[in-house]
């Protein structure tokens, strides 16, 4: 059984955690699943949603951003926009989530 790798990508900040929530339950669902959170600063993140981000590394998801302030404050994981094309390549969907 091949399991599917999802790439959701935030890229407007009023998504972003609704977002975070949408990964953690693909990951419940047996699936790969990866956020990333580009080109915007997000507020920092509640107990609850940092929550949510352990509970996605702990099975085998992560929450990257291309902004250095996501990293510093929500401890987010650094990407660069040409490791994110290195990532995109590995995955089975790419949903550009809540794009206005």
């Amino acid at each position: 059984m091949e399991y599917k790798k999802v790439c959701l990508m935030y890229r407007h900040k009023d998504y972003a955690v609704d977002g975070i929530r949408s990964a953690l339950g693909l990951a419940v669902e047996n699936m790969y699943a990866y956020g990333v959170v580009m080109d915007v600063e997000i507020p920092k993140l509640d107990e609850l949603n940092q929550e949510s981000i352990e509970m996605l590394r702990d099975m085998e998801g992560e929450v990257y951003s291309t902004v250095p302030a996501n990293v510093e404050i929500n401890g987010l994981e650094p990407i660069t926009i040409e490791e994110l094309g290195e990532k995109l390549r590995d995955m089975t969907h790419i949903v550009p989530y809540g794009i206005k």
